[in-house]
């Protein structure tokens, strides 16, 4: 998984992988409540809006993360966030790794 490459000084691999799952499970919850809104670019990338405690989570890493494990909440605010906009998500923007570092008012690849 991408995310593990961000080790901080003396991190394992294992205690990393610890702390996404911790993050992404936050992130989840964050979801459900409505504390975390997903936002859509003109191009379709997705960012998590409000996610403050992210361990250096990257959005496009757990977006890639929790479609993969059929998170319902993330299914269920992606939809809010369709629905909200008239905007879909796009895979290929996902894939292609376009993502903001500022909440969704800019967009890049890097």
């Amino acid at each position: 998984m991408p995310c593990t490459s961000t080790l901080r000084p003396g991190q394992t691999t294992a205690q990393r992988q610890a702390q996404i799952a911790a993050a992404l499970k936050r992130l989840e919850t964050y979801l459900q409540s409505g504390k975390v809104r997903v936002g859509i670019a003109p191009n379709g990338a997705v960012v998590f809006q409000g996610w403050q405690d992210r361990d250096d989570v990257t959005d496009v890493c757990a977006y890639r993360t929790l479609v993969a494990a059929n998170s319902w909440a993330l299914r269920q605010a992606v939809a809010r966030a369709e629905a909200a906009t008239g905007k879909r998500v796009n895979p290929q923007a996902v894939t292609a790794g376009w993502h903001s570092h500022d909440g969704g008012k800019s967009w890049g690849t890097h």
